[in-house]
């Protein structure tokens, strides 16, 4: 078992400091270490489905987890941001998304479950001159037209990653902001800055009628003139 002390573990992970020495590391996998929560602290200690860490890896083993539309019976398989986590036997569903203090799950309707929001992080020529979108949580795709562009985000559907809609990262966009103090809310696109230097790229947006700028890689496109699926209380 991977292990990580829980004095070092994340806020949002929600596990208690004094209860135990030891808490869950997440396995390497899509998302960062800490920009992740390992699916048995989501069973457990977030979504309160088990009492025990031996319980919790008993429900997820048996593959009643399911992230993304597919069961992950690895109890620190690391779930992260857009991921849509669910419990069929529930008839549960939950969307992670980003807040003040790192990330927490939301429940969306069932007819959400299927749907996932991605940012393009990159794109490439590969062979035969196809284009391969890579995206925020390690997923890539093949798309026959070069429309897509890195800070775009696509709507797709689950588990086969078929694209429903692209939203352009564009003045009038509508997105979320991953980090910071302002972290988890929603803001429209004012201006996108790509500088000549070395500085790294700015969305200049307007957020609670405020106009300010936010890092390029900490900002989420998720519509136009609202919000494609739920990612906000």
């Amino acid at each position: 078992m991977a292990k990580l002390k829980r004095l070092l573990a994340p806020e949002f992970w929600k596990v208690p400091k004094k209860k135990a020495t030891w808490a869950v590391s997440p396995r390497p996998g899509p998302h960062k270490k800490f920009e992740c929560i390992p699916l048995l602290i989501i069973v457990r200690d977030i979504l309160g489905l088990a009492e025990t860490g031996k319980e919790a890896k008993s429900i997820i083993k048996k593959g009643e987890v399911l992230v993304d539309g597919k069961p992950r019976k690895d109890y620190a398989y690391p779930a992260g941001l857009m991921d849509v986590v669910s419990i069929p036997k529930l008839n549960k569903h939950f969307r992670i998304i980003s807040c003040s203090k790192g990330l927490k799950l939301i429940e969306i309707p069932e007819k959400e479950a299927n749907l996932k929001l991605l940012k393009i992080r990159d794109k490439k020529i590969v062979k035969k001159a196809r284009i391969q979108l890579n995206f925020h949580d390690g997923k890539n795709l093949f798309v026959e037209k070069d429309v897509y562009k890195t800070g775009d985000s696509v709507l797709v559907e689950l588990p086969s990653l078929k694209i429903l809609e692209h939203f352009k990262l564009e003045k009038g966009s509508l997105g979320l902001i991953l980090k910071g103090k302002n972290a988890g809310k929603l803001a429209k696109v004012l201006e996108v800055v790509i500088p000549r230097t070395q500085e790294p790229r700015k969305v200049i947006c307007e957020v609670e009628g405020k106009k300010i700028e936010v890092v390029f890689d900490y900002f989420f496109v998720v519509g136009k003139e609202a919000p494609a699926i739920k990612v906000s209380e």
